[in-house]
C-alpha cells in the first residue's frame, strides 16, 4: 500500500498538462485494445451484417443526439472552462438540452414511419432510450469536463466503454445480437453518469437572458460545425446502407475503427487541451497556445506515422486474422483510411484551436464546405468503387477541410510545427517499415500470434529509433520517467 501511495504521489509531482495527457492517452489506448479485442469477437460471432445494423443504430443515435445537442455540450464546456458563474451556465445549458430533448422525442414519434429499418431492428425502443439517458450523461460529463476535471472525465469515458463492452459481449454470448450491442451501449452511459456524478460539483441555480444569449452566441456555430464532424463521422454509413448491404457497413465501420489505433494521442490532445487553450485564450497568453499547438501535432504523430507505415504492410493479414475473411475485401479501403488518420491529426487539432479560440465561426465554415464536399463525393464514388468510395471521399473532404482549417487558424495565431521532431518520426517509422517489410518477406504468417511478432517487433524498433534521432522526445521521456521514479540508463 505505501509503494501505491508512493507512486501516486510522484504521478501527481508531473506537471498538470503532462499528466492528464498521461492519464487520456493511457485512458485511451486501454479503451481502444478493449474495443478492438471486443470488435474481433462480434465480427466472428454475429458476423458483418448484424455489426452492420448496430453501426446503423449508432448513427441514427449520434444524428438525432446531435439535433437535441444543439452544440450545447461545446457551450457548456467552454462556458464553464472560463471560470465565471459556471452553475448558471449549466443551469441553462441543461433546461435548453430537456427542452430539445422533449422536441426530439415527439419528432421521432411521427416520423416512425420513415425509419423503418430501426424499427424492423428492433431497436426503435432503445434509440428513444438511449437519447433520454444520453441527455442526462453529457450534461454530468460535459460538467466536470469544462470544471477542468480532465482525469475524471476520462475515468468515466473508460467506464462506459467497459461497461459497455462487458454487457455487450455477455448479451451477444446469449444470443441478442444486434438489440444486444444496442442495449450495452446505453448500460456504458448510465454507469458513467452515476460514477461521474460523484465528482460533480455544479448546481441548479437561476440564470438570466444573458446567459443564454452568451449560450447561443457560441452554441449557433458549435452546433454547425459539429453537423459538419458529423458528416465525416456517419454520412458516409447512412449512404453506405443505402447504397450497398448491412454486410458493408459492418466491413467499412469495422475497417474505420482499426485505423483509430492511429489516433490514440490525437485525442487525448485534442481532449486535454481543449478546456487549456480556452484559458490561455480568455488570459491574453497566445503564446502558450502556439507552443502547445506544435507539441500537439508532434506527439499526435508519434503514433499516426508508424501505424500508416505498419498497416501498409501488414493490413491484409490483420484484417483476416483478427476478424476473417469476409472483411478481407476491405484491405484497399483500410490503407485509404489510413491515411485519412494522418490528415485527421492537423484538421481535429486545428478546428478544435478555432473552437477554444472563440472562433467557431470559423470552424464551421471549414467544416461545412468540407462536409458538402464529403456527401457529393460520397454519392458519386460508392455506386461506382463501393465502401473504398467512401474512404476516397473522406480523404479528400478532410483534406480540404484541414486546408482551410489551417488559413483561419494562422489569422488568429502563429501556426509553427516542430519540423525536425517531425523529420525524425518519419525517418524511424521509415526505418521500422524495412525491418517489418523484410520480416514478413522472409517469415510465414498464419495465425494471431505469428502476426503479432512483427507488430512487436515494428513497435520496439520505433521507439529505439526514435529516441536515437530525437534528443527532444528522448529528453521528455526521461523528465516523464524521473518524476514517476523511473530509472534511466546513463553513459559511462
Amino acid at each position: 500500500m505505501a509503494n501505491q501511495n508512493n507512486l501516486v504521489s510522484r504521478i501527481m509531482q508531473i506537471e498538470q498538462l503532462r499528466r492528464q495527457s498521461l492519464l487520456t492517452l493511457s485512458t485511451i489506448i486501454l479503451l481502444t485494445l478493449i474495443g478492438f479485442l471486443s470488435t474481433m469477437y462480434f465480427a466472428h460471432a454475429v458476423g458483418e451484417s448484424a455489426l452492420g445494423a448496430y453501426f446503423l443504430f449508432l448513427a441514427y443515435f449520434s444524428t438525432l443526439n446531435l439535433i437535441l445537442d444543439g452544440g450545447l455540450a461545446g457551450a457548456a464546456v467552454k462556458r464553464i472552462s472560463e471560470g465565471e458563474e459556471k452553475d448558471e451556465y449549466f443551469t441553462a445549458v441543461f433546461a435548453l438540452k430537456i427542452f430539445l430533448l422533449v422536441t426530439s422525442i415527439l419528432f421521432l414519434y411521427s416520423a416512425r414511419p420513415f425509419i423503418e429499418n430501426i424499427d424492423h431492428s428492433g431497436m426503435y425502443s432503445w434509440l428513444i432510450i438511449a437519447l433520454i439517458i444520453g441527455v442526462l450523461s453529457s450534461s454530468v460529463s460535459d460538467g466536470n469536463y469544462g470544471s477542468g476535471k480532465v482525469g475524471i472525465n476520462q475515468i468515466c469515458g473508460f467506464i462506459n466503454s467497459a461497461g459497455c463492452t462487458v454487457f455487450q459481449v455477455i448479451a451477444v454470448y446469449l444470443g441478442l445480437g444486434a438489440t444486444g450491442l444496442a442495449g450495452g451501449f446505453i448500460f456504458g452511459m448510465i454507469a458513467s453518469m452515476l460514477i461521474g456524478f460523484r465528482f460533480f460539483n455544479l448546481k441548479l441555480k437561476k440564470f438570466n437572458v444573458d446567459h443564454l444569449k452568451k449560450i447561443f452566441s457560441y452554441s449557433f456555430w458549435t452546433f454547425l460545425a459539429s453537423s459538419g464532424s458529423l458528416v465525416f463521422s456517419y454520412a458516409d454509413v447512412i449512404l453506405i446502407g443505402y447504397f450497398l448491404k448491412n454486410a458493408d457497413v459492418g466491413i467499412y465501420r469495422v475497417v474505420f475503427q482499426f485505423t483509430t489505433a492511429a489516433t490514440f494521442t490525437t485525442t487525448a490532445m485534442r481532449t486535454v487541451l481543449f478546456p487549456k487553450v480556452s484559458n490561455w485564450h480568455s488570459h491574453g497568453k497566445l503564446d502558450m497556445a502556439e507552443d502547445a499547438f506544435a507539441k500537439g501535432i508532434t506527439y499526435s504523430l508519434l503514433l499516426a506515422v508508424p501505424v500508416f507505415v505498419g498497416g501498409l504492410l501488414l493490413g491484409d493479414k490483420m484484417l483476416y486474422l483478427f476478424y476473417g475473411e469476409g472483411f478481407v475485401r476491405g484491405t484497399q479501403t483500410f490503407y485509404v483510411l489510413l491515411a485519412v488518420q494522418i490528415v485527421n491529426v492537423f484538421m481535429f487539432l486545428q478546428t478544435m484551436y478555432l473552437s477554444a479560440l472563440n472562433r467557431p465561426k470559423d470552424s464551421f465554415n471549414a467544416t461545412v464546405i468540407a462536409a458538402a464536399t464529403n456527401v457529393i463525393l460520397d454519392i458519386l464514388l460508392i455506386p461506382v468503387l463501393g465502401i473504398l468510395g467512401a474512404a476516397v471521399a473522406t480523404l479528400m473532404a478532410m483534406l480540404l477541410n484541414s486546408l482551410l482549417a489551417h488559413l483561419a487558424l494562422k489569422r488568429t495565431i502563429h501556426v509553427r510545427l516542430n519540423s525536425q521532431e517531425i523529420k525524425n518520426i518519419v525517418l524511424a517509422a521509415l526505418a521500422m517499415g524495412l525491418i517489418v517489410g523484410f520480416y514478413r518477406m522472409i517469415m510465414p504468417i498464419s495465425s494471431i500470434l505469428l502476426i503479432l511478432v512483427p507488430i512487436i517487433l515494428g513497435a520496439i524498433s520505433y521507439i529505439f529509433l526514435l529516441l536515437k534521432l530525437d534528443t527532444s522526445i528522448r529528453s521528455e521521456v526521461i523528465q516523464l520517467g524521473r518524476q514517476i521514479g523511473l530509472s534511466w540508463p546513463q553513459k559511462t
